[in-house]
């Protein structure tokens, strides 16, 4: 099984990830493809994904996790190495430099102060 994730790429790139993949949500391609073909596809994405464009890249393979995760660019999502499990990072915005937490008595959501 292999997982592109696109973001902010041109639509041709869209288009010629179509060919080969399906489209399961906007820039979320999935499809099982063999190692060659995966490999020549992520090279193709990483060169066409434009100066702001960015990729994400994974593909079941055997460790322990079963898959491997590549990325291109700077995606919203940062892979981050936990004790040897790859976790996805998400980045904070700007305008928010602390994450925001639930309340438990409230249940609305809060800064931490």
């Amino acid at each position: 099984m292999t997982l592109f994730v696109v973001e902010r790429v041109p639509a041709g790139l869209r288009g010629r990830l179509t060919r080969w993949m399906l489209e399961v949500h906007p820039g979320v391609f999935v499809g099982t493809l063999s190692s060659r073909v995966a490999d020549e596809l992520w090279q193709a994405v990483t060169s066409a994904r434009g100066d702001k464009g960015a990729c994400t890249y994974l593909r079941s393979s055997g460790g322990e996790q079963r898959f491997t995760l590549r990325t291109a660019g700077t995606p919203s999502r940062q892979p981050a190495d936990y004790d040897g499990l790859v976790l996805l990072v998400r980045r904070l915005s700007p305008e928010l430099k602390e994450p925001r937490h639930r309340s438990l008595k409230t249940g609305k959501n809060k800064r931490n102060t």
